[in-house]
């Protein structure tokens, strides 16, 4: 498994990392799009939506969102509009992991809301990533950073938790994550942030803002890991699909991002840079 891992890491990385560089914003666009709808494609069996039908409505109804968003992604009060409410959504979140059997029966009510936060996921971080990409300053840039730490994040949480991982995070949720792990991702990016934000030239206040919104955005990271092991929990699975060998589904690999692409681009508009 661990094999499998490294090889399709060492497979997928440059390839995303080439894609966000070289991509005109219209082309990353629509390759997130894609990358999203394989990601909603699992998320619909996770609801769960039994049949083809069904599946493929929830899948039609995240691309009509996307494309909705796509329509009006110049709107500066649409874009604030959607990341204030995506901060919001996340907040809510983290108070339903510490409450892990809330909408574990499979009820209709709770079928529809699993729907329905799974689009608003979605289209939220499609979204957050393609303002990023389009930012004048260099937004693949700040796409390709925020990617690196997301990483960091998942390695050093994953050395730490296994060097000195004790104290159980979310034990009814995903039962390997610990405080300590959390400490370790933290630790790792901030460095990395730091570093990251004298090298463009950020000093004082601004550069210590920035390393703060960096931190949260890998707290938050961690939540849309969580959130993701919490459906899978639901319905008794271990991974969201089969597509990347050694890593599960596609929700597998961008359960991090989910959470953390629009907070991320919410804290660089709130602390303006």
């Amino acid at each position: 498994m661990l094999k499998q891992r490294i090889l399709s890491a060492l497979v997928l990385v440059p390839l995303v990392v080439l894609a966000v560089l070289r991509l005109d914003i219209a082309s990353f666009g629509l390759l997130v799009a894609v990358a999203l709808m394989l990601g909603a494609w699992e998320w619909s069996a996770l609801v769960p939506l039994r049949g083809l039908p069904a599946r493929a409505g929830f899948l039609v109804s995240a691309l009509l969102a996307v494309a909705l968003l796509w329509r009006f992604a110049q709107n500066e009060l649409l874009v604030n509009t959607v990341l204030w409410a995506a901060m919001g959504g996340w907040i809510l979140v983290l108070f339903w992991i510490t409450s892990p059997a809330l909408g574990g029966a499979r009820t209709p009510a709770n079928a529809a809301f699993k729907f329905l936060l799974g689009i608003a996921v979605l289209a939220s971080t499609w979204l957050a990533l393609v303002v990023l990409h389009s930012r004048p300053d260099q937004g693949p840039r700040w796409v390709l950073f925020l990617l690196f730490l997301i990483w960091f994040a998942d390695s050093g949480a994953y050395f730490a938790g296994r060097q000195w991982g004790k104290t159980r995070l979310a034990p009814l949720v995903s039962p390997g994550k610990t405080w300590e792990g959390v400490m370790g991702a933290l630790t790792v990016c901030a460095l990395f942030a730091f570093g990251f934000g004298r090298y463009i030239g950020l000093h004082g206040a601004v550069l210590a803002s920035f390393t703060l919104v960096c931190l949260v955005t890998v707290l938050f990271s961690i939540a849309g890991d969580l959130l993701e092991s919490l459906l899978k929990r639901h319905q008794g699975v271990k991974d969201s699909g089969t597509l990347i060998p050694g890593h599960g589904g596609m929700l597998d690999r961008i359960d991090s991002l989910l959470a953390a692409a629009p907070v991320f681009a919410f804290g660089l508009r709130w602390i303006e840079l």
